[in-house]
């Protein structure tokens, strides 16, 4: 308890001079999340709700994190476009960007250049006040390089609202048609849209920022890493495996986050069902080395 008083104690602190004006769309997102309260309450919604929530924290924790910044398995140049397309949709802006921003924070995790480290800074600016601030907008090219030759990936980061307003159009057709042919659903087109897209949205943010903020804070530390990575079972949870922080920034070319059985890692088993229909192969994991190292730790400790 008295950790988390201390990420909202630093949540407060001598931020607002880092952050935009009021006006920028992160702000707008949150303030447009009321509108589930005038378009209604309906099992339609709750179930568009849940369905964008789970498929683009998939696209951003496997597609995003895993595949597009640590290459840790191998798919089609069709999946990958889908994988970056459903990832765009969740509003974070595009898989190059995301890619360059995060091998950066591995190259420098918790030094005074990782741009968001709740340990340098603050929890507040780890885990939303750098996403505000206009100096990391462009995309640092020279750190992805095996990204730039793919021209679908380089128009998906340039036109990154069109997946947006694409997941925001298919809502609303959705809405509306179910509205036309089944009006005992009681849904329509506005409220799949505020339930569907802003609502979800704003809580696949909240759930992937407390990978920057919370695991850099919060949580048990199986390897000495040389940073503040932490483990975390509640954010592994919420975020399908990346809550097992400590182990993923010893090893960050894993697909696997979890190393053992009961470190749930849902994102490691849906890639693994993706692999037995053929659309991903060649999953990395943990090396014999990396599980040798755990155990030795949690010898030491033993004696301790």
């Amino acid at each position: 308890m008295k950790k988390l008083r201390q990420i909202i104690k630093h949540a407060v602190e001598d931020e607002g001079n880092r952050l935009l004006m009021a006006s920028s769309p992160i702000f707008i997102m949150h303030l447009l999340t009321v509108g589930v309260l005038f378009t209604g309450f309906s099992s339609t919604a709750v179930i568009a709700l849940a369905v964008t929530y789970v498929v683009r924290v998939f696209a951003l924790t496997a597609g995003f994190h895993r595949y597009f910044s640590h290459r840790s398995f191998k798919t089609s140049r069709v999946f990958q476009f889908i994988m970056a397309w459903v990832g765009t949709s969740a509003a974070q802006l595009g898989p190059m960007w995301w890619a360059a921003n995060h091998r950066h924070h591995h190259q420098h995790s918790d030094q005074p250049e990782d741009i968001h480290s709740p340990v340098v800074r603050s929890a507040f600016w780890a885990h939303i006040g750098w996403i505000l601030c206009r100096a990391y907008g462009s995309i640092q090219h020279d750190r992805i390089k095996d990204l730039n030759k793919y021209p679908e990936l380089r128009f998906i980061d340039r036109f990154h609202i069109l997946p947006v307003l694409s997941l925001i159009g298919l809502l609303y057709a959705l809405g509306s048609g179910l509205n036309a042919a089944y009006p005992q659903l009681n849904t329509s087109g506005m409220q799949l849209v505020m339930w569907g897209f802003f609502l979800s949205t704003i809580l696949v943010y909240h759930v992937t920022f407390c990978v920057n903020s919370v695991t850099h804070i919060v949580g048990k530390k199986r390897f000495n890493n040389h940073d503040e990575s932490r483990n975390s079972w509640w954010v592994a949870l919420l975020t399908f495996g990346e809550g097992w922080h400590n182990n993923h920034h010893r090893w960050p070319l894993s697909a696997r986050q979890g190393m053992y059985w009961w470190e749930l890692d849902l994102s490691y088993l849906l890639l693994r069902g993706l692999e037995k229909i053929g659309l991903v192969w060649d999953l990395n994991v943990y090396p014999k080395s990396i599980y040798a190292e755990a155990e030795r730790g949690t010898k030491d400790k033993g004696k301790t």
